[in-house]
């Protein structure tokens, strides 16, 4: 199993079938003081596509060396990423731990959004162009996905920055796409990348930036 120190973890199964599903999450406690009161939570960055039910799942106590295994349910749609956070006290202090986010693939999908950012920084300054990138990887041979860009702005507004027609994809085939816009107010803006398949959306990424007014 992956370790993130203290603890080492899983999460699976890493492929579901579309609908109510249950999916487990198993830790193990390496560190040398106990963990207490510790609230375990299995947590969606697309809850549209894979949604979380209930609001986690109380451990009094993870002894030096000893393991949990945590049930959780879903509603599966479509993939979309997932982590595990852990809150509560190590040695009487407040304990904060989280995993890497992993993909968790619904049914058989065509393809999987791999990665989103900006590519320009988190931070730029007024009416400097902003150019952001997003990642797509095949999972099977395929034609007709879209990869769609959108911007939301501090005043509210949300608008479309590209509408991209993915022709073909090849299994295992990673394709890199970009969109570029021009801020026009400073403030805080997030940015939106969404694959669909026909119709249906199979991923969705987000990322912010800040844009100030010097």
């Amino acid at each position: 199993m992956p370790v993130r120190y203290p603890l080492e973890y899983s999460i699976g199964p890493q492929t579901l079938s579309a609908g109510r599903q249950w999916m487990l999450v198993r830790l193990k406690h390496l560190g040398a003081v106990a963990l207490t009161a510790l609230d375990v939570r299995l947590n969606s960055l697309d809850a549209y596509s894979i949604s979380v039910f209930g609001s986690g799942s109380f451990v009094s106590v993870l002894e030096p060396g000893q393991e949990t295994l945590l049930p959780f349910q879903v509603m599966a749609k479509a993939t979309a990423r997932l982590y595990t956070s852990v809150d509560g006290w190590q040695d009487e202090e407040a304990f904060h731990w989280e995993t890497p986010s992993i993909g968790v693939a619904v049914g058989e999908e065509a393809a999987e959004l791999l990665t989103f950012f900006v590519l320009t920084g988190p931070y730029l300054s007024h009416n400097e162009t902003v150019r952001c990138e997003a990642a797509v990887r095949g999972l099977r041979s395929t034609s007709g996905l879209n990869l769609e860009f959108w911007s939301d702005a501090p005043n509210g507004s949300f608008r479309q920055l590209s509408d991209i027609n993915i022709i073909s994809l090849e299994e295992d085939e990673t394709v890199r796409y970009t969109a570029e816009f021009t801020p026009d107010e400073e403030g805080v803006y997030t940015l939106y990348t969404y694959l669909y398949d026909g119709m249906r959306r199979i991923g969705k990424a987000t990322d912010t930036l800040y844009v100030s007014s010097a």
